[in-house]
């Protein structure tokens, strides 16, 4: 492609066969991106790329380089990298129903579900989000929640050219923020929930910026139908403003939303701990099951259900069929053990999620709740602590240890948390490595305990410093399990 169709019509016709924001992999068909990051300045690389033989810049501010070299200025290098990348790979967002699904919890939930059922209805379709890319055959993992513009565009072309004719992505408040998803067109966006989350120095530098990140998704992308979640406080507030020309509400708590659900009660079943409950719109009242515990679930499989529904045209009774069947790794995931106990893997990982979890599980009535988890690094402190509300008023056993510390001190962050615990009944216990608190955990458990591994969920992963050492719940379990001759039924 040349570059006057990439820029605008006076640039040089240069042949730009690869766009790229990584100086080490520019070349002589280039166009490079200067990129302002956390850490490091793209226009501090511009030279390194000029010298692998790249001779076309996008820059925000000035660079000298030789006069070769063509410089285009912007004032939003992230913006016009996402809206160039869309038009490099052909603007594959336009050619296929593109879904959405943004929140403070539940977007995995509910886009693994609803890309589940929609391949089991024989739909064509893609997925994006924390646990990777899947269509068709292929699957891989992604660095990012949201992936980058580049990696987007591609991933969606390549979707595109195998024949996807949807295409359910999660879309995270700092992909909206970075602008990784200008130039996308959304047939519908999904809201889960908002909550206190994801402030900080690396991430949003108030809630008003985090909620207004969250909104933009709704209001700024051409969203034709909004599917809302009207439990939430915040729903009302992001249907201002939004671009859609048609509004769907889901419900727990009321009748009038399009689609209700009532009669919500804690099953265990063949598949382990599960809810049951009754959905009603307007021309139905029929019976749900899922394999996943607690409301928040019911919510989640609300989202999945207006959307399918709404959006894809698939009956109730299919839906309910095909979802009584799906789960998602790591969330809530349940773990019957020949013992009697119980564990449960999530992704909890602050306190709202954590609290909404427990909850739910003190309705299965359990000899003990035991809390396995402890919290990022880098982030927040107002986190570590509304996790350790959440334990300290919920659990009734904690074993605080690492998750992510990164390059703060493990025991600095446990520390925190145990002050949460101070003046109350329960009991916590300090085991900074996360290995060895599981192998712990596991040997204390009795019949009819659970013990949920919260914060980790699907990740194979402990950052640790700046490094990603391999470590994942799921097969630290299975070791302590195995070491305490234990079996999964």
């Amino acid at each position: 492609m040349k570059l006057d169709d990439l820029l605008y019509k006076n640039a040089p016709a240069i042949e730009i066969e690869e766009i790229t924001d990584n100086s080490a992999k520019a070349n002589a068909s280039s166009l490079f991106f200067c990129i302002c990051g956390a850490r490091s300045d793209g226009h501090d690389y511009a030279m390194h790329a000029y010298q692998n033989g790249c001779r076309a810049f996008v820059c925000e501010r000035k660079i000298t380089l030789p006069s070769d070299a063509y410089v285009y200025y912007t004032d939003n290098t992230r913006r016009a990298l996402a809206l160039t990348a869309a038009k490099f790979y052909g603007e594959p967002s336009r050619q296929m129903t593109v879904v959405g699904i943004t929140g403070t919890k539940g977007k995995t939930t509910v886009a693994t579900l609803l890309h589940r059922l929609l391949c089991e209805m024989d739909i064509p379709c893609g997925y994006i989000g924390t646990n990777g890319v899947a269509y068709r055959d292929v699957s891989h993992p992604l660095k990012n929640t949201t992936p980058d513009p580049i990696t987007l565009q591609n991933t969606l072309r390549q979707m595109l050219d195998a024949g996807v004719k949807a295409v359910i992505m999660e879309v995270s408040s700092q992909a909206i923020y970075q602008s990784r998803i200008d130039g996308m067109a959304f047939d519908a966006c999904v809201f889960t929930n908002l909550y206190t989350d994801h402030i900080g120095p690396s991430e949003h530098p108030s809630f008003d910026h985090y909620k207004h990140c969250k909104h933009c998704l709704f209001s700024d992308y051409g969203c034709k139908t909004m599917i809302a979640n009207l439990d939430d406080r915040y729903a009302s507030e992001m249907q201002e403003n939004t671009s859609a020309t048609s509004i769907i509400g889901y419900s727990t708590r009321s009748n009038q939303a399009d689609y209700y659900a009532y009669n919500v009660l804690p099953t265990i079943g063949k598949r382990g701990y599960g809810v049951s409950f009754f959905l009603k719109d307007k021309e139905n009242d029929i019976p749900f099951t899922l394999s996943m515990l607690g409301k928040f679930n019911v919510q989640n499989a609300l989202a999945v259900i207006a959307t399918a529904r709404e959006i894809f045209h698939v009956s109730l009774r299919d839906i309910a069929r095909h979802l009584s069947t799906l789960s998602v790794e790591g969330r809530t995931e349940t773990l019957s053990l020949s013992n009697g106990a119980c564990v449960v893997i999530d992704y909890a990982h602050n306190g709202s999620s954590l609290s909404a979890l427990l909850s739910a599980l003190r309705e299965y009535k359990p000899n003990r709740l035991i809390c396995l988890f402890g919290s990022v690094g880098e982030r927040s402190e107002l986190r570590r602590k509304a996790l350790g509300n959440a334990a300290a008023t919920l659990a009734d056993l904690a074993i605080l240890t690492s998750d992510n510390p990164g390059r703060e001190d493990p025991m600095a962050i446990i520390s925190e948390i145990a002050t949460s615990f101070e003046g109350t009944r329960t009991p916590c216990l300090t085991i900074p490595d996360r290995a060895n608190a599981i192998q712990e955990a596991v040997k204390i458990l009795l019949p009819n305990d659970i013990l949920v591994l919260a914060g980790k969920g699907h990740e194979n992963y402990q950052l640790i410093g700046s490094e990603k050492q391999p470590f994942s719940d799921r097969e630290e379990l299975l070791s302590a399990l195995k070491n305490a001759r234990l079996t999964i039924l």
